[in-house]
């Protein structure tokens, strides 16, 4: 106790001359004015009594819940982009938007027979630099109605293979409501 708890052997020798001090009065005869000296045993019983508070007061403190004795603090992380999350677009939403885009393709159609070599590659380029222009844009303005069908199929595969790739993004606010384009997570990224 005395290499390890100086302290504690210090209070203890302290305790232990009390004590002998204590007892040395009892057995001591009293002198004549006996009546105005206090008893010697009331300082140790004050001290009894001011320790079993304590000790009280410690048990209380340990039966009032402690966080990874009694309970678990549970922490949830929420990532920012799932608040800015739009709703995913409806097939059929995206099928009528298509369809309004042929529409509007065979009222300006021209009859020509040609073959074209049109690349899904160059098109996918082309909406990107779009994008990247602009941070949404509206689904029908990638496409040109005027270049004919044939231009606006390979432009719609471009969309498509885009979105598989997951370098864009298609959302739509509610049912029926223009459907929009955007780059996955605002980056620049480029397509050979």
């Amino acid at each position: 106790m005395r290499s390890q708890q100086l302290e504690l052997a210090a209070e203890y020798l302290l305790m232990a001359a009390m004590m002998i001090e204590i007892k040395s009065r009892m057995l001591l005869p009293r002198p004549k004015n006996a009546e105005t000296e206090e008893d010697p045993r009331a300082e140790l019983v004050r001290r009894l009594m001011e320790y079993e508070q304590m000790k009280l007061a410690a048990q209380n403190l340990n039966e009032v819940p402690q966080a990874g004795r009694d309970f678990t603090v549970v922490q949830v992380l929420f990532e920012r982009e799932a608040a800015l999350r739009m709703p995913d677009v409806n097939i059929e939403d995206l099928k009528m938007a298509w369809l309004t885009i042929l529409q509007r393709a065979s009222i300006t159609q021209h009859h020509k027979i040609t073959r074209e070599q049109l690349s899904v590659r160059a098109h996918m380029t082309r909406i990107m630099r779009i994008l990247q222009a602009e941070e949404y844009v509206e689904f029908d303005k990638l496409f040109t109605p005027e270049e004919g069908v044939p231009v606006l199929v390979v432009s719609f595969l471009a969309v498509l293979e885009l979105a598989k790739e997951t370098l864009i993004l298609i959302s739509q606010e509610e049912a029926y409501a223009p459907i929009y384009v955007k780059l996955r997570g605002g980056q620049m990224a480029a397509v050979q």
